[in-house]
């Protein structure tokens, strides 16, 4: 059996240094588009992206448009309908998929993609707004163009200049910029973004308390006056670790594990004696005005409050106080949000 040689520990080295050079090359690329970018050019641009009625056609060739298609699904899943072209395809075809009431966003570093001439030409005769992004100011594209956003002249991280590498970071860095300034302008909330992602771990960290939440008999639920030994029996029986305390139908205190040993405790300044506990209230015991939350807060939220306060179960009240539910610690790692 042979095997090939180990790599002397030098090439590791060697990997590394390109890495981060290229690395850095890219990172000093965007600090330059930060800087080339103007709010007039940027903000006419996401102005005739955010009028359009129908949808945001994205196309661009090779590499650019691998580029393409992630704008394009990046402004879809963010409130921005869109889609990608096949600026090849269109010539064949496809450019009866953009009508008037769509937006063109079209990529090319070097503005002379001859595969963009027949989609830029169909923009133009049905006047549909064109923006294009593109590294050339005097090029085909720019000047068709409504709005072009350049790039600016940062070099390519190929050591032989040649392999779009800057450029393209440049470009998705841009059309992140697009589909979250359109996103704000829109208004676009993290209810509105699970819409767009129901599923998986983002969709459950997205979904509501009142999704999750167990209602009605399954809260442990008691009035003020109750004693502890049933108080306790309703605790054990409800599995929550705790027990809300009701009073004129508002939560006005939760008993706990941990109120439980503090009462326990003889050492404690107004603890009761082990031997009354039983016999107490659980007015006596519970801790008053306990952490909860709305039925409409995100269960991510939930899950932060749980964390900082180093509880496992909350209750849900309505505006008015009153428990409507109570979410685990194990409700929100059984649907993937912890």
């Amino acid at each position: 059996m042979h095997h090939l040689p180990a790599a002397p520990a030098k090439a590791g080295l060697d990997d590394l240094a390109v890495a981060r050079r290229v690395l850095d090359q890219e990172a000093q690329g965007l600090a330059m588009l930060g800087r080339a970018l103007d709010a007039g050019s940027f903000g006419r641009a996401v102005g005739l992206l955010a009028g359009a009625t129908g949808r945001v056609v994205v196309s661009g060739m090779g590499k650019s448009g691998h580029v393409a298609r992630k704008i394009a699904a990046t402004l879809a899943s963010t409130g921005t309908p869109a889609l990608f072209v096949h600026p090849a395809e269109a010539s064949h075809g496809d450019l009866g998929m953009i009508v008037p009431g769509d937006a063109v966003l079209a990529l090319s570093n070097s503005g002379e993609t001859p595969e963009l001439a027949d989609l830029v030409a169909h923009a133009r005769r049905f006047g549909i707004p064109l923006v294009a992004i593109t590294g050339r100011t005097g090029s085909a594209l720019a000047r068709a163009a409504d709005q072009a956003l350049l790039l600016p002249p940062a070099p390519e991280a190929c050591p032989l200049g040649l392999a779009p590498t800057t450029s393209t970071t440049m470009q998705l860095a841009l059309g992140d910029a697009l589909a979250v300034a359109l996103l704000t302008r829109r208004g676009f909330d993290a209810a509105d973004f699970r819409v767009f992602h129901p599923g998986g771990r983002l969709g459950a960290r997205l979904s509501r308390v009142r999704d999750l939440m167990h209602t009605g008999a399954e809260m442990p639920l008691a009035p003020p006056d109750t004693r502890m030994d049933a108080a306790l029996v309703a605790m054990t029986a409800k599995r929550f670790g705790c027990l809300g305390v009701v009073e004129d139908n508002r939560l006005v205190g939760i008993i706990t594990d941990g109120d439980l040993r503090r009462a326990l405790d003889p050492g404690k300044e107004g603890a009761a004696p082990r031997t009354d506990l039983l016999n107490s209230a659980a007015a006596a015991v519970m801790t008053r005005s306990p952490r909860t939350i709305g039925p409409d807060a995100l269960a991510a939220e939930a899950l932060r409050v749980m964390e900082q306060r180093s509880i496992t179960a909350l209750f849900v009240v309505d505006a008015d106080g009153a428990p409507v539910g109570i979410l685990h610690i194990h409700d929100l790692l059984r649907a993937g949000v912890a």
